[in-house]
């Protein structure tokens, strides 16, 4: 006999079971560690509660086979003990099973709003799992943070779970995702090991990273999605970096999905396809044979497509202003096919390509060169790729291209058998450009032999057109918050600083609801504003006369969205704008360390370097350095360190200290430590550069940075900003 005394858990997971199965008929309420193992139709409402920290702990777990769970639109709401989608943790929705079916669901406030594991035969549709997890970022307008860069190299365990999800597929087979919203995360739809699933007419824009991810999965459709606005890393006329944020991520041996009819601009990347380390390391397999027709991929800060060290079929695309339409480094057998180029830096580029087929394209005014292909004179000698294949740059097929308004429409070194016929040019400087190292360049050649290499894939699904972009075009739309690009599909009232110009006058746009007004409420260290109340969109400009620079505006106006997803009725609200410059002059010494004071290995030997006399030394106001070699001429790349110290009054409150350093970091307040990163082995990942620590200050302070730099890329940032109680 089982009673509640001895086995409380055992009963308690009785009952809500049994509660699944007898009330199947009318709807039913969302528990706590709930578990659904029959069809349910689930009570509307509003339901705030917490998952555990631990993602192998769900807040519901579906179980089973041939399961139904109707959500109803009842809104499940977690980490509301929380303020910040950095902060959101925790699990909401397991399904394992076979045939399950999860429809009308919204889930927030969550690292992974659904996760599927094992399934087969999966369907979500008609749910919206928006405004769950995302990191804040740390590039500003005039300059990027390493810190904020992705990294998707290994995914063996589930690593991609760091970054959060909307939905999570592992090892599924045969999924349909249709019909689904997730915005205002960091990255919508990840795939692991999934494959033969249907993924169509879903809304994943918006978000700061990721539209849809795959890894090691493949057989998949992707159709009539809209993947828009999946970027970060990037300020408008400052740096167009992306950050590896994309609409699309194919990564590590990925094969014979087919990606069509999708709209996929103002990306990182628009399509970012990556053989993956398994081909790095051997030389072997690939993402191949992936079927990449007729999407737009326009206004990628880089790529609008990357293809790089696999074999695909890329055909009646839409690539326009883009950095590179296509990047398809160490390519082979790749077909670029009936796509429009417009108004990219340089249309495609192929290093290290081999037996590739560029036919019946249509460019025009591309900034530099239409067409590159090129290779270097030497490999990486740590490249197990370039020990094993051949990496010539070799046997091009370019036939029938249409090139107008071109500076050069192809460029050529170090390639050989090229084979071009039957490309028009209008109005180009340059048809041809090419050195000393070209060979085998053929302009004569029979066009039978062209079209063999020029196989071409008719697709049989659902031929639609591309869902439209509502949004206006161009990179220059783009606008990078702290929490990822400015929703305009659901927009709030927001202040963006466009630049500080040569005399300090900010440059701001401020942005909302296009039936609200807005209007002054209050400013500090500004004078000159030129304008101070309008409509949205509107730019205003303003004089800095101070280190405290404060923005606050009155939004009065129709409900929206606020930056989290908290729904904002009707009404008036302040927002604000503020850019705080501690007034510290630091004192910057730089330090070239041994084997006899490896900081690695002992802290206390190492401070020993801080008594010797310094390589370098310089006052600064502000500590922002970043280097790709050495710290100076005559002075060292690698194995140096730095301290910089300096002193800093400040009005009473709590203060964020935050410090982007590469490799290791110590801070001291007061000679106390508050930030200790000293630990090479806890660096994975770019965004374990960064640091904070939160403190509550007032009066005379005493700040020293200490920093290691092992090799490599090096940085040290630090920035001092006041928390608004």
């Amino acid at each position: 006999m089982v009673t509640a005394q001895r086995y409380p858990l055992l009963l308690s997971l009785f009952l809500i079971c049994l509660s699944s199965r007898t009330l199947a008929n009318g709807p039913i309420p969302i528990q706590q560690d709930m578990l659904i193992t029959s069809s349910v139709t689930i009570k509307p409402g509003v339901y705030q509660l917490n998952a555990s920290d631990s993602l192998s702990r769900p807040l519901i777990r579906i179980r089973g086979n041939n399961i139904t769970v109707d959500f109803n639109r009842a809104l499940l709401q977690g980490s509301n003990n929380r303020q910040l989608p950095n902060q959101f943790y925790g699990l909401a929705v397991l399904v394992e099973g076979n045939n399950i079916t999860i429809r009308n669901a919204r889930i927030s406030g969550y690292k992974v709003a659904i996760m599927a594991r094992g399934c087969k035969d999966l369907r979500i549709e008609n749910s919206d799992f928006s405004y769950n997890y995302r990191q804040q970022l740390q590039s500003t307008w005039l300059h990027e943070d390493v810190s904020d860069w992705m990294s998707y190299h290994h995914n063996e365990k589930d690593e991609w779970l760091r970054y959060g999800a909307g939905i999570y597929l592992k090892d599924c087979t045969g999924s349909i995702i249709r019909n689904n919203t997730i915005t205002g995360g960091q990255c919508a739809l990840m795939m692991t090991g999934s494959n033969e699933g249907t993924i169509t007419d879903n809304d994943f824009s918006f978000n700061s990273a990721i539209g849809i991810g795959m890894y090691r999965s493949s057989r998949n459709h992707i159709l009539h999605n809209k993947l828009d606005f999946n970027v970060r890393g990037y300020s408008h006329g400052f740096y167009n970096r992306g950050q590896d944020s994309a609409g699309i991520l194919v990564f590590e041996q990925c094969n014979e999905n087919v990606f069509a009819y999708n709209s996929v601009t103002h990306g990182g990347d628009g399509f970012f396809l990556w053989a993956g380390q398994t081909t790095m390391d051997t030389g072997e397999g690939g993402c191949n044979n992936n079927y990449v027709y007729k999407n737009n991929f326009s206004y990628a800060p880089t790529n609008g497509v990357e293809i790089t060290f696999s074999k695909n079929q890329i055909i009646g695309n839409i690539i326009n202003e883009c950095d590179h339409g296509v990047w398809g480094g160490y390519s082979w057998e790749t077909t670029i096919d009936s796509n429009i180029f417009e108004k990219n830096r340089i249309a495609i580029a192929i290093e290290h390509g081999q037996h590739n087929s560029i036919c019946d394209n249509l460019f025009r005014s591309s900034k530099q060169a239409a067409i590159r292909l090129w290779a270097r004179k030497t490999e990486p000698s740590d490249w197990g790729y370039a020990k094993k294949k051949d990496t010539r740059s070799v046997s091009y097929t370019i036939l029938d291209n249409k090139f107008e308004e071109e500076k050069i429409a192809v460029d050529l070194s170090r390639t050989s058998g090229i084979r071009m016929q039957d490309n028009g040019f209008r109005n180009v400087s340059t048809s041809i450009r090419f050195d000393s190292t070209v060979e085998k360049l053929d302009t004569s050649s029979d066009v039978q032999r062209f079209r063999l290499n020029n196989q071409r894939k008719v697709f049989l699904g659902d031929e639609r057109s591309i869902p439209a972009l509502a949004l206006n075009k161009g990179r220059d739309q783009i606008r990078i918050t702290e929490w990822g690009p400015y929703p305009y599909q659901r927009p709030y009232p927001y202040i963006f600083l466009k630049k500080i110009d040569s005399n300090d006058v900010y440059h701001f746009e401020i942005l909302g609801p296009e039936n609200g007004t807005w209007s002054e409420w209050k400013t500090n260290d500004l004078r000159h504003i030129t304008s101070r109340e309008g409509g949205f969109p509107a730019e205003i400009k303003a004089q800095k006369t101070g280190p405290d620079v404060q923005l606050q505006l009155q939004y009065t106006g129709p409900a929206f969205t606020g930056r989290y997803g908290a729904q904002q009725p009707a009404g008036t609200y302040i927002f604000s704008f503020r850019d705080f410059q501690s007034a510290i002059n630091w004192n910057v010494n730089w330090y070239r360390w041994d084997s006899a004071h490896n900081p690695n290995k002992n802290y206390e030997q190492f401070k020993k370097i801080f008594s010797t006399a310094p390589v370098k030394t310089e006052q600064a106001t502000t500590i922002d350095y970043t280097w790709w070699g050495a710290i100076g001429k005559g002075l060292p790349a690698d194995s140096f360190a730095i301290v910089a110290s300096g002193e800093v009054e400040l009005e009473k409150g709590r203060y964020k200290l935050s410090v982007t350093a590469d490799d290791l970091v110590k801070i001291f307040v007061d000679d106390k430590p508050v930030i200790d990163f000293w630990d090479l082995a806890k660096y994975k990942y770019d965004e374990d550069t960064h640091h904070e620590a939160i403190l509550p200050l007032g009066g005379k302070h005493r700040i020293r940075i200490e920093q290691v730099e092992n090799s490599g890329y090096a940085t040290l940032i630090f920035k001092l900003i006041p928390i608004n109680n």
